[in-house]
């Protein structure tokens, strides 16, 4: 019977016995605008229709004399002048239990698969600080993400975070999926932000399946989600992968993607009144970004590997948003368009990518066999239009010959089915046989 009462036991004490209440002043566009109630940047507040008894979910985004501004989590339909506006005394926070694995929910950790909410007595705050650089572990493992060329070129460790750059349409979310089904993490987090709703169920059913969905939570916000909804999808899944990380679990933090995320705080920023910087985007973007993405990591208790997706507009890699979030992670993985226009999948530039990290995760007869590998195929993409068009004389490089000897070899090696299963010791087997190196067994760990 105690489980029966937990959730009012819960609600009494989450209660605030002092209401501070607001009334709208003004809607524009997708900012709200009310006089009162005494509140915080980030607090909750309930906007209460004056026409039947639903109400509406808003969040606190700035402050300007008596005047509050607030962007709805869901329509603004039926708020008008007057409506009341009840602060709720507490920053967005997430229900976090045991019993999200499998499950599907929103930007506020609520159900989002039609079945019941969480009840829990455990909430993180979705807003929170990362952890002090002087209490984090040093990164010392491996992890298995089960895609070649990542797996083999540009070894992952725990608690690292790399960004995923590519345009529109070249595999992102495919790469996602991989990583999803095929890595040894104990908790898969996976955020889809700004996402089409078609890609939403595609992603559950067809790329992670029943058995990837078991060990996932995924946190959805729609393209046609309000922008607060978008933002705030990023903080309430980097919370879940929080709450398991500091249960002792080594968490896969997938993200989709930051280029969505930071589109939500440019429309909040415009139209909360910031001044446009960088290509329309206001200061607070890149205010906010390193805050995001130095959540994750290792702590004392566990690790959060991130893979953060970065939409490159126009293939340019320069752009601000990948240019800021490029120098704030641990390596980059760039896909290109070129490659996967020829077939090649995943559609990974090996040269264009670096791992920071996977130096002190990889052994030492591996690394010898990456730096071969890749010395070969920076060789024969240098000399590839002279070799392609037959100006080329074999025997004039002993080098150029090695790498046309090869290239054909390591293209085989480094596309891979989606749906293809590629355990780690298999991949270095044939990373070594490529090299001409031996990697011993104790190396596959």
């Amino acid at each position: 019977m105690a489980s029966f009462f937990d959730k009012y036991i819960s609600t009494v004490k989450k209660t605030e016995t002092i209401l501070y209440t607001g009334s709208v002043t003004a809607v524009k566009g997708m900012l709200i605008e009310s006089k009162g109630p005494r509140s915080v940047i980030g607090e909750m507040c309930i906007i209460k229709l004056m026409r039947g008894n639903e109400s509406v979910m808003a969040e606190v985004v700035g402050l300007s004399g008596t005047t509050v501004q607030l962007m709805a989590y869901g329509e603004t339909k039926g708020i008008e002048i007057g409506c009341q506006v009840v602060a709720s005394g507490h920053v967005l926070q997430v229900a976090v239990s045991n019993d999200l694995l499998g499950r599907v929910i929103d930007a506020t950790g609520k159900s989002y698969d039609g079945k019941s909410d969480i009840v829990t007595d455990t909430y993180y705050p979705a807003i929170a600080s990362p952890p002090s650089p002087l209490e984090r572990r040093q990164v010392s493992e491996r992890i298995i993400t089960g895609v070649r060329a990542i797996d083999s070129l540009l070894a992952v460790a725990k608690g690292q975070r790399l960004g995923i750059f590519a345009g529109s349409g070249v595999g992102k979310s495919t790469l996602l999926s991989m990583i999803a089904r095929n890595t040894n993490a104990d908790v898969n987090v996976i955020a889809l932000v700004g996402e089409r709703g078609r890609e939403v169920i595609d992603f559950i059913q067809r790329d992670l399946g029943e058995e990837g969905l078991k060990r996932s939570v995924l946190v959805v916000a729609t393209s046609d989600q309000p922008s607060i909804a978008r933002l705030r999808a990023a903080y309430t899944a980097t919370a879940v992968a929080e709450y398991f990380r500091d249960q002792g679990r080594d968490v896969m933090l997938m993200f989709d993607s930051v280029t969505r995320f930071a589109h939500a705080q440019r429309e909040i920023g415009l139209a909360a009144g910031e001044p446009p910087a960088q290509r329309g985007y206001p200061p607070s973007v890149f205010d906010l970004l390193p805050k995001l993405l130095e959540r994750s990591g290792t702590s004392k208790k566990g690790t959060i590997t991130g893979f953060y997706t970065v939409l490159v507009d126009g293939d340019d890699m320069d752009e601000p948003i990948s240019d800021k979030v490029r120098g704030t992670l641990d390596g980059h993985i760039v896909l290109s368009r070129k490659l996967a226009q020829a077939a090649h999948f995943p559609a990974i530039d090996v040269l264009g990518s670096i791992s920071r990290l996977s130096k002190r995760v990889s052994g030492e007869q591996t690394q010898l066999a990456v730096m071969q590998i890749r010395r070969k195929m920076s060789t024969y993409a240098e000399n590839e239009d002279m070799i392609t068009v037959g100006a080329y004389q074999r025997g004039s490089s002993p080098a150029i010959d090695a790498a046309i000897d090869s290239h054909q070899a390591i293209e085989d090696f480094l596309i891979q089915d989606e749906f293809a299963p590629a355990p780690l010791e298999d991949t270095l087997v044939r990373l070594g046989q490529i090299a001409g190196v031996d990697i011993p067994a104790e190396e596959y760990q």
